[in-house]
Formats: structure tokens, sequence, C-alpha cells
């Protein structure tokens, strides 16, 4: 109706032609050498598809806008069901591109329904949690919150596609602003630092640290800590100073060991057991999964999968001409780009085909190079004003749903942009994560134009409720 359109999040809705139309110019951008020297008709390339994405995008759009806001939150679980036929779908009938099957081709046109199932996926987790009997105290309601997005990210593991079934965690960030436990989040980003510690270091080194934190956890907790001072500071002395005194691994350990069990003693006679009793597991938890990390990157994963962890945490055991290849070249272009940048179509690097996958998974690398620093913190901030219009969209929702849905949208945002450029600068693995809008890929393009039009839809119910 025509009040929603007064209504509209008009910040939002700019912010996101804006991505797409930047998108777009660096697509062109990508490929332009493809089409200057009339190699291929501009409809057969990567801008031409994608400017037909977006055109498609601009229907759809619309199309929501004139369907009932209720309709979303009526038809959340059989769009998800038909996102999850799809996943199954594709394990059959799918096209392999690149030792993944995760892709539907009819003719020349393809569909990822790994993208679709995103979008099922935030519609069902927001019909569930907003359903008056959903408590996430309860053991049941946690269930089936994480099946809900489990499920999905089985299935595209069988593609294999790691990289999509990544994205499907960011459904923890949702869970967080909806009550989920924090130590559960706690457990997991220190899990997290430990299996990224234990591959990057020698996982002993790591291992006697780990101790040390614990010792000093123990420090903090005795009520009479003066004669304690020396301890403590010696042995934070003796690790911070390791690289000089080149004392073996092994001394090591025994030191931090010996500090560890003083502090136990200690703690035992002041009766403080309730924390050893959680303390001592979770060291004892912490040394086997550092060390474990280290064994299974290196023993279990499939040899695509240990480069692509080598070349993020262990770039030394890599060949420069392999796929560590494509992080120097992306590195190498963002870094040449300088503060302004080369110019729009001036990009050597970008031209010559210098950067692999350079209008999909390193389309950050083309705005590094072509508009420089300027370009880059113009599509950070950018994305950093989304995703504080999808909070505020989010926070003054008048029913559940819509919150639900803004913060399942937020998430996957957050986890593609961090993600995304990540990649292009060495920071993350290289697993195939586009940015949202702005790389090629028209089931991505679509998909996410159709979460922002439904986000935006939601929104002005809010003036109806």
């Amino acid at each position: 109706s025509k009040a929603d359109y007064t209504k509209i999040d008009w910040i939002s809705l700019v912010t996101f032609l804006c991505l797409l139309l930047i998108g777009w110019m660096m697509i062109y951008a990508s490929g332009y050498s493809d089409f200057s020297e009339n190699a291929t008709p501009f409809i057969k390339t990567n801008a031409g598809k994608q400017l037909i994405a977006i055109s498609i995008s601009a229907f759809v759009f619309v199309l929501v806008f004139i369907t009932d806001f209720k309709f979303w939150s009526t038809l959340a679980y059989p769009v998800y069901l038909l996102g999850l036929i799809f996943l199954v779908l594709v394990l059959f009938f799918g096209h392999k591109v690149k030792g993944n099957t995760s892709w539907f081709q009819f003719g020349s046109v393809s569909f990822q329904p790994s993208e679709f199932a995103k979008f099922g996926t935030m519609l069902a987790m927001a019909a569930f949690l907003s359903y008056f009997k959903t408590n996430l105290k309860q053991t049941k309601s946690r269930l089936i919150a994480l099946a809900l997005f489990f499920v999905p990210i089985a299935l595209i593991l069988l593609q294999p596609d790691a990289g999509s079934a990544i994205t499907f965690l960011s459904f923890f960030i949702l869970l967080f602003r909806e009550g989920f436990n924090p130590v559960w989040y706690i457990i997991g980003l220190a899990m997290l630092a430990l299996f990224i510690l234990g591959i990057k270091f020698d996982p002993y080194y790591v291992i006697a640290y780990l101790v040390l934190l614990g010792s000093t956890f123990l420090y903090i907790q005795l009520k009479k800590t003066n004669t304690h001072h020396w301890v403590i500071l010696g042995l934070w002395v003796i690790m911070i100073s390791v690289y000089w005194t080149k004392i073996p691994v092994a001394g090591l350990i025994g030191i931090t060991s010996a500090g560890l069990l003083y502090f136990i003693f200690e703690a035992n006679k002041q009766r403080i057991q309730k924390t050893l009793v959680i303390l001592i597991p979770s060291l004892l938890l912490g040394a086997l999964f550092t060390k474990g990390s280290q064994y299974a990157v290196d023993n279990f994963l499939r040899p695509h999968q240990r480069e692509r962890i080598n070349v993020w945490l262990r770039p030394e055991l890599c060949d420069p001409r392999g796929n560590l290849y494509h992080v120097m070249q992306s590195k190498l272009a963002i870094s040449s780009g300088g503060f302004t940048g080369k110019g729009f179509l001036e990009g050597t690097l970008t031209k010559l085909n210098y950067v692999p996958e350079q209008s999909t998974d390193f389309i950050f690398s083309t705005i590094g190079e072509e508009q420089g620093f300027i370009g880059i913190l113009a599509i950070i901030c950018l994305f950093v004003l989304f995703m504080f219009r999808v909070i505020a969209i989010g926070e003054r929702a008048r029913n559940s749903f819509t919150r639900v849905y803004a913060y399942g949208f937020l998430g996957f945002l957050i986890i593609h942009f961090f993600i995304n450029i990540g990649m292009t600068m060495g920071l993350m693995p290289v697993i195939g994560v586009p940015l949202p809008l702005v790389s090629y890929g028209g089931t991505s393009c679509i998909v996410f134009s159709i979460m922002t039009a439904v986000l935006l839809k939601l929104d002005t119910s809010r003036h109806f409720v």
C-alpha cells in the first residue's frame, strides 16, 4: 500500500542500493579486459549477467512490497522446507563445479540452493523463536532452534561446501540476542582460540601458556595473595622471556605445571575446591584439544582443506605458486592502490587477471586497487551503516518475528563481511564466501535482495500493529 512506501527505512534502502551499484561497477571493472576488445558480447560477461540478476532483484523487491507482511510469518516453515528439499535434490541432480555439487544448471542459468536455504532458515528461526511457547531456557526449545540451522549445515557439508555451511553458524549471533547462555559462547571462543594457536605455534608452547593462565586464575581467586606475588610474577617473566632464554619446551611445561601445583595446594588450603573441580578438567581438555587440533589438521583433513588452513595459519608450508598465490596477489593488489587508488578501470593487476576469482571471492581486491584506502573505507562504512540500521529495525520492532528476522539477517551480513574481507587480506581461510550485494553471483544477489526487502517490509508493519 501507499502507506508502506512512505514508512520505508530510506537510509537502509539507499545503503542497499549503493552497495548494489558499487558491486556492479567493480564486477564491470574486474572483467573489463574480457569485453574491451569485443571478445565477448556484454550480456555474456559477468557484468552483463549481474545486471540481469539486479533487474530480477528489483522486480522481486517490488513484489515483496505489494505482499502483506504477515505472508512471511505464515509461510515461514514451507519456505524452509522447500530450501531443504532443494539441498537434498542438488546432491543427486546438481552440477559439479570445482569438486562441489552445489549448483542446479538450467542451460546457461545456474541456481545455488544453499543461498535460498539461508533465507528459508531465517524465516523458520524467526517463526520458531517468536512462537509464544518457545523458551530458550528449556532444553527442548534450544535443541529445536539448533536443529533448524544444523540440518541445512549437514546437507551443505555433503556437497561438500564448507564455506556456505560456516555462514549458517551466524545464527549463534541471533541466539545470543534471544538469551542463549553466554557460557557456551565463552567455551566456543576459547576452543576456536586454542585451535588457531595450536596450529599457528608449537602446541606444547600453547599448553604451557594455558597452564600459566590457570595459575593466574587461581592466584586471583586466593584471598591471601601477599605471599604469592613473586611466584606468579616469576612464572610470567620466564614465559615472556622464552625467546631470549631458549628454555626447552619440556622445561617450560615443567615450570608452569610446578607453579600450577603450588597454587592448587594453596587453593585447597583456602577451601576453594569448587573452582578446582571446574579448572583442572578444563585445563586438561584444553591441552588435549590444542594438541589434537594440529594432529587432526595434519592427518584427517583432505589435502585441499589442509592447504586452506596452511595458507591462513602456516603460509611457510605452502607453495607460493599454489593456493598461497591467490592471497599474495590479493594483498599485492590492495596495497598497490595506495590512498586514492589507480582509478576506475585502471587496475593493472585486475586487468591482467593476476588475482584469481576477482569478481567473486576477491572483489575486495579490485576495490582496493582501483579505489585505494578511500574506496575500502567507503565500502566498510556502508556495510557498518547497513548493519546498524538492521539492528535499529530489530530493536524498534513491535513484534518478535521482525526482531528475530532482523538479527538473523544481521548475522549473515556480519559473517559474510568479515570472512570475505578477511580472505582477501590473509586474515581468514579462503573458503569461497561472497561479499553480500557486491560480489558477482546471481543467486546471492537475488537472495540478499529478497532478505533486505522482507526486512524493510516487516519494518513497515510497526505502523500498523
